[in-house]
C-alpha cells in the first residue's frame, strides 16, 4: 500500500510528527473551525471539543494509522478503519469533506514542523493521509449503499419515555411517516440530531437497547454532567425537552460492534450506560436460542444507578447457561458484589467471544483480566461511547 520511498519518509519522521500531533490536531481544528464554524455548530461534538478528547482521538488515529503502514506496509488496519467509517456515516460526512480535512490538517503540519517539512515529507505524509482518507471513503460508500431507499435522516416518534434512573431516561421510537424501516443488527447505535436554544444542530450517538425485528426502536440516554461548558448539552436538551409525542431527527443503525450468529460461549461486559447494547444483544440471544454458555458482567456506582437492571436479569434468566455478575461501587445487595470488577474469580469458559462496553478505564481492566485468564485479544470487542482514545492511549 505505502510506497517504498514513503514508508522510509515516514519511519524517519514519525517521532517528529507524533512527539507535535497534539499541537498539529488543536491548530488544524483551531483553522478549520475558523474557516468554517457551521462545523463546530453542526457536524463535530461541541462538548469533545471544549474537553480536548476529539483531538487527542484525531492524533492517536492519523499516528495509530501511519505508524501501522511502515510495520504492515503492504496491509492496512481495517479494524481502526470500519470503526472510524461507521462513526462518520452516523454523521453523514461526505468524500469531500476529505480534501477540506486535508488542506487544513497539512497547513497545520507545515506551520508546526516548519521547515522540517520538506517536498519529500510533505508527499510522503500526503500519500499516508489519502491511503487513509481513500480506504474510509470506500467503506463508507458500501455503509451509505446499505441504506439506500431507507437510511438517511428521518422523523421518528417518541411513543413512550421512561425514566430508568435518576440520570437515564429511556426513548421508545417509532417512525412518524411511511415507508420502509432500516434493518439494524444487534449493537448497533443510531445518532440523534437535535436543535439547540443557540440554533447549533448537535449530533450525539445512541446505542439501540432492543433486538432487531420491532418496530419501536429504544435508547438510553444518560444526563451527562461535565465540567465544560458545552458539555452534555444534547443530553441535558433531551432530559428537558423530549417527551411521548416528541419528533426526533434520527439516522440509519452504523456501528461494528455487532453479536456474530455464533454457537461460542459469549461474554457480555458493560458499565454504566455502556448496558444498552448489552441488552439488545441478550434479547437477541434470548430470541434466537443461544444454547452456549453466556457470562453477563455488568459495573455502575449502585443498584439505583444501574438503568434497565430488571431486565438485563431477566433476559440473562431466560438464556439456559448465563452467569450474571454485576458489581456496585455502593449498596450491593447480597446476590450482587461490592466494589470494581474483579474477573479474577469468573469462571470464563474455553473459546468464549468477548463484548465490552462502557468508560475506557473499565474496558482496559476488563479487558487485561481476560487476556490474563488465556483469551485471544482477537476475541475482544469493544465500543466506546464518544472519541475512540483508545487509539491514541492503547
Amino acid at each position: 500500500m505505502l510506497s517504498e520511498q514513503s514508508a522510509a519518509t515516514v519511519r524517519t519522521t514519525l517521532p517528529a510528527v507524533a512527539g507535535a500531533i497534539d499541537e498539529i490536531s488543536e491548530r488544524f481544528y483551531d483553522g478549520l473551525f475558523a474557516a468554517h464554524p457551521e462545523l463546530l455548530r453542526d457536524l463535530f461534538n461541541r462538548g469533545n471539543q471544549a474537553d480536548g478528547t476529539q483531538r487527542r482521538a484525531l492524533a492517536g488515529s492519523i499516528a495509530a494509522f501511519a505508524t501501522y503502514l511502515v510495520k504492515e506496509p503492504d496491509t492496512r488496519p481495517d479494524v481502526m478503519l470500519n470503526r472510524i467509517a461507521h462513526k462518520h456515516a452516523s454523521l453523514g460526512i461526505a468524500p469531500e469533506q476529505y480534501a477540506l480535512v486535508h488542506e487544513h490538517l497539512f497547513a497545520a503540519i507545515a506551520e508546526v514542523l516548519g521547515d522540517a517539512v520538506t517536498p519529500e515529507v510533505a508527499a510522503a505524509w500526503d500519500e499516508v493521509y489519502w491511503l487513509m482518507a481513500n480506504a474510509l471513503i470506500a467503506i463508507e460508500k458500501r455503509l451509505y449503499a446499505h441504506h439506500e431507499g431507507v437510511g438517511g435522516w428521518r422523523p421518528w416518534k417518541v411513543v413512550r419515555r421512561v425514566e430508568e434512573t435518576a440520570d437515564v431516561a429511556a426513548f421508545e421510537l417509532r417512525p412518524a411517516n411511511d415507508g420502509p424501516v432500516p434493518d439494524f443488527r444487534a449493537g448497533q447505535y443510531v445518532s440523534v440530531r437535535v436543535t439547540l436554544p443557540d440554533g447549533a444542530r448537535q449530533i450525539r450517538q445512541y446505542s439501540l437497547a432492543a433486538a432487531p425485528g420491532s418496530p419501536v426502536r429504544r435508547i438510553g440516554v444518560k444526563r451527562v454532567h461535565g465540567t465544560a461548558t458545552p458539555d452534555g448539552e444534547v443530553s441535558n436538551h433531551l432530559h428537558a425537552h423530549v417527551h411521548e409525542g416528541s419528533l426526533l431527527e434520527v439516522s440509519a443503525p452504523y456501528g461494528d460492534l455487532v453479536l456474530e450468529a455464533t454457537d461460542a460461549p459469549l461474554l457480555l461486559a458493560s458499565a454504566g450506560i455502556g448496558v444498552t447494547p448489552m441488552m439488545a444483544m441478550l434479547e437477541q440471544l434470548a430470541l434466537s436460542g443461544h444454547r452456549a454458555p453466556v457470562t453477563v458482567v455488568h459495573a455502575d456506582r449502585s443498584p439505583a444507578d444501574h438503568a434497565l437492571r430488571a431486565e438485563h436479569r431477566t433476559y440473562a434468566a431466560k438464556l439456559p447457561e448465563a452467569d450474571v455478575h454485576f458489581w456496585y461501587e455502593r449498596d450491593a445487595t447480597e446476590a450482587d458484589r461490592t466494589g470494581l470488577v474483579d474477573l479474577s474469580e469468573v469462571a470464563v469458559a474455553a473459546g468464549t467471544r468477548a463484548y465490552l462496553c462502557g468508560p475506557l478505564p473499565f474496558m482496559r481492566a476488563v479487558r487485561a483480566g481476560l487476556i490474563l485468564k488465556g483469551m485471544a485479544p482477537a476475541d475482544i470487542h469493544y465500543e466506546v461511547f464518544g472519541p475512540d482514545l483508545w487509539l491514541a492511549q492503547d
